[in-house]
C-alpha cells in the first residue's frame, strides 16, 4: 500500500509562536529574519530547481513548521500547482487563504509564482508586526494587515505597527529593509514583484544582523 511518510517537526507553527498560541513564546528579531530567509529558499527551490515548476498556491504562517531548532519547513502541498515548462501562468479556479491571497490572482483567475510572493510577503509582515493576516473584530478599512502595513509604511509610520521584540532589538535599518522587502511583494500588480529568487536577498539582511547581534544562549 503507498504511504507517506513525513518528518515530525516538533515545534509547531510560525503562527502558534508569532502568536503566542499553545505556550509558545516570542521570537526574537533574529529568529524572525532566520525563519524569513528559509522560508524564501524553500520557495525559490519550488520555483527554479525543480523539473517543472511548481506553486505552492497557500503560504502562510500555520504552513510554516518550526523544529527545535527553529528550522522553516514549508509544508501542506494539497493546493500546489505545476506549471507546464512552456508556460509562466495558469488559468485555475482560485484557491488559497484569506488575507494572503494575491489579490491580481483573486480578480483575473490567472495563477503565478507572484502569487507566492504576494503570500510571502505578508508573512514578512507577520513576522515584523505579530499581527493577524486578516481581522474581522477590527473596522473594514484595518481587516486586511497586507493594507494596514503598506499604507503605515508609505506614511512613516512603520514604527507604530512593529511588535514590541522587534522594536525592543533596536536596529531599526535592518527592519527597515525587510519592511521594504515585504512592501514590494504586496505590489498590487504582479509584475512589480521581486521574484522569489530576489526574494532570498532577505538573506543578507539576516547576515548582515548576525553580524553584530547578541548570541541566543537557548537558541531564540
Amino acid at each position: 500500500m503507498p504511504m507517506l511518510v513525513y518528518e515530525y517537526v516538533s515545534n509547531g507553527t510560525l503562527y502558534d509562536h508569532v502568536h503566542k498560541r499553545n505556550g509558545k513564546g516570542p521570537l526574537s528579531l533574529g529568529l524572525r529574519l532566520k525563519i524569513a530567509v528559509e522560508t524564501a529558499e524553500s520557495l525559490a527551490y519550488l520555483h527554479y530547481s525543480t523539473s517543472m515548476q511548481i506553486v505552492h498556491r497557500d503560504v502562510k504562517a500555520t504552513n510554516i513548521l518550526l523544529d527545535e531548532k527553529f528550522t522553516a519547513k514549508v509544508s501542506d502541498f494539497g493546493a500546489s500547482k505545476l506549471v507546464p515548462e512552456d508556460q509562466d501562468q495558469l488559468s485555475t479556479l482560485v484557491q488559497g487563504t484569506m488575507g494572503y491571497l494575491d489579490p491580481e490572482y483573486l480578480q483575473s483567475n490567472t495563477l503565478t509564482e507572484k502569487s507566492d510572493v504576494y503570500s510571502f510577503g505578508v508573512v514578512l509582515v507577520e513576522l515584523l508586526t505579530s499581527r493577524r493576516a486578516l481581522s474581522f473584530d477590527k473596522p473594514e478599512e484595518e481587516r486586511s494587515l497586507a493594507n494596514v502595513f503598506v499604507c503605515a509604511v508609505e506614511d512613516g509610520l512603520l514604527r507604530h505597527i512593529l511588535d514590541e521584540e522587534v522594536v525592543k532589538d533596536g536596529h531599526f535599518e535592518t527592519v527597515e529593509k525587510v519592511a521594504d522587502l515585504a512592501k514590494r511583494c504586496l505590489s498590487l500588480k504582479g509584475r512589480e514583484r521581486p521574484t522569489m529568487r530576489d526574494g532570498k536577498r532577505a538573506g543578507r539582511i539576516a547576515n548582515f544582523f548576525k553580524a553584530f547581534r547578541r548570541p541566543y544562549d537557548d537558541g531564540r
